[in-house]
């Protein structure tokens, strides 16, 4: 069986599908969520969920929490005389999930579809895949947060044509995802967020306001156990929000009680630090989405951060609309991942249902920059596949030499955002031989193709001699073998073909050509204007950008038909 999870900052859980829909696997103490948290005993026993938490009060020194933001980095967590990896703490969670649903189903557990943030990177994709390995899973799928949760809203909530918003704010990252559904589709337009953004920080504002009511305790001389009591009396205060419009912390430091008693008002004017950093990745989705808020038709939240009231008073007001929380914003991850599971089964439940996604992170190489006066400035990043581009895809950017009797290119395969190629995650690398020649004379064509299987392949081919070099770079969790990888490829080598050589645009070009050559004076100036824009927009190798044009440019071709 394949189980779904939700592998959170501060909670975990786990769900499979049934007949009638996915279902919350509880655990061994018959609650749907798994506190994120491991603890280790003088003996080296290690314990997890509610256990570890509640040991996290009496002994901080030996435990942990919130290591989920420090995925794929080799940060060390000393737990008592042992030190961990987050992957390392992350495989406890899931050890313990895999036990939990094996005792709840009676039959072994040895598959997942694990959940990540949309904006985890390929580093941390991996870390969270070697968990699952080292828990005993075979992971099957890294699924984003969002994605998950608008499965589960799109197969169970929404029949309707829709363009809807994702708001995941779970207890460490935040994520944004705008989808649209259509027919049996769920299309991914795009993904942001912000992986260090989440319900902590909120309970954190609260901390900091109590500490500054109190000067007299002076933070700093406090004992780690202290630290954590305040901590998890503002995560109490917090949560008290959620029923009245005052809320209190009552701490016991130094054998003294000390109490602080706060307003929402007040609350909010403190956090709005905090609405101007969820603003930033909202307006970045909608930028490369090429929507406007008026647009989206309905918001889904997710993530236990959505409970807060004023986070739901914040999202409403953005967007003018109240969002939905039909499925509880704790468990809809869970769920749409054991729905994703049992797409990957070929249920005949869900297997109508098409998904498609989005390259998460730009995909380019490093380029040298002409800046005049015979100057040349390398270590610049050229973006081939950019991010939020619906895969799968592929796009092709031609480079030329930048020196004289140059006889290599080297392309080097970069991930990221930065405008320098040294701050972008490298991939590999190509090195091909060009004639030598005059600077610029010779060129090379670089083709990146990228598939929903996190499959890039990258052909490099030189105008001139027709040689090509060829790379394939897997993501360590796609379960594709070679084989298969090259049936994909195959598959969809459709793509690789430069939309200016498809049949059906090439004959409206030369129609337009045809056109011009027979008009004069204000028709000629009109036909060539449009033959730009369309070429133009053929050049971007962009679907949607192209569709939109071409049907501008054919009613605009059928106009000047029609009058002569």
């Amino acid at each position: 069986m394949i189980i779904g999870i939700d592998l959170g900052t501060t909670n975990s859980l786990a769900a499979y599908f049934t007949e009638s829909g996915p279902k919350i696997i509880p655990n061994r103490l018959g609650k749907h969520l798994t506190p994120s948290v491991v603890s280790i005993d003088e003996k080296d026993q290690i314990y997890v969920g509610e256990t570890a938490k509640e040991r996290m009060l009496i002994f901080p020194e030996s435990s942990a929490c919130v290591f989920k933001r420090d995925m794929g980095s080799q940060k060390k967590y000393t737990l008592g005389k042992r030190e961990f990896v987050a992957e390392e703490l992350s495989s406890f969670i899931l050890k313990a999930l895999k036990e939990d649903a094996e005792a709840y189903l009676n039959e072994e557990v040895t598959e997942a579809v694990i959940s990540v943030p949309a904006y985890f990177n390929n580093e941390r994709r991996k870390a969270t895949k070697r968990a699952g390995e080292l828990a005993g899973l075979k992971v099957e799928r890294i699924i984003s947060e969002p994605t998950a949760a608008a499965i589960s809203y799109g197969l169970y909530q929404n029949k309707e044509n829709a363009k809807f918003l994702v708001f995941d704010l779970g207890g460490g990252t935040f994520d944004v995802s705008i989808l649209e559904l259509f027919d049996s589709i769920i299309e991914v337009r795009a993904v942001a967020g912000d992986n260090f953004l989440g319900g902590e920080e909120f309970t954190q504002v609260l901390e900091q306001m109590f500490y500054e009511h109190h000067k007299e305790i002076g933070k700093n001389s406090l004992s780690m156990k202290t630290l954590g009591h305040i901590h998890k009396q503002a995560e109490i205060c917090k949560l008290g929000f959620s029923e009245n419009r005052v809320s209190k912390m009552v701490c016991n430091i130094n054998e003294e009680q000390l109490e602080y008693t706060v307003d929402t008002e007040e609350y909010e004017r403190n956090c709005e630090a905090l609405f101007e950093k969820i603003r930033q990745p909202i307006k970045r989705s909608l930028s490369d989405a090429n929507i406007r808020i008026t647009d989206i038709d309905k918001v889904v939240l997710v993530g236990g951060g959505t409970k807060l009231w004023i986070v739901r008073k914040f999202v409403s007001k953005l967007f003018g609309i109240i969002p939905d929380t039909n499925i509880n914003p704790d468990e809809a991850v869970a769920l749409g991942a054991a729905i994703q599971g049992a797409m990957k089964e070929r249920n005949k439940a869900v297997k109508e249902v098409i998904l498609t996604d989005v390259c998460p992170f730009t995909l380019g190489t490093e380029v040298v920059l002409d800046r005049g006066n015979d100057r040349m400035e390398d270590g610049h990043f050229c973006p081939i596949i950019e991010r939020n581009t619906t895969i799968p895809a592929s796009r092709t950017e031609r480079l030329y030499t930048v020196k004289d009797n140059q006889t290599k290119i080297r392309v080097n395969i970069l991930q990221g955002e930065s405008r320098f190629a040294c701050n972008n995650l490298p991939l590999g690398e190509l090195v091909i031989e060009v004639p030598a020649a005059k600077a610029g004379q010779e060129a090379v064509d670089v083709t990146y193709t990228y598939d929903v299987n996190a499959i890039l392949e990258v052909e490099v081919k030189v105008i001139s001699t027709g040689k090509s070099l060829r790379k394939v770079i897997k993501s360590q969790y796609t379960e594709l073998d070679d084989d298969e990888i090259e049936k994909r490829l195959k598959e969809i080598s459709y793509l690789k073909i430069h939309p200016r050589d498809k049949e059906e645009n090439k004959f409206l070009l030369l129609k337009g050509e045809g056109l011009y050559e027979e008009s004069i004076g204000l028709d000629r100036i009109r036909i060539e204007k449009a033959l730009q824009k369309f070429e133009d927009a053929l050049n971007t190798q962009n679907h949607t950008i192209i569709e939109g044009a071409k049907r501008e440019y054919k009613e605009f071709l059928e106009e000047i038909e029609e009058k002569e």
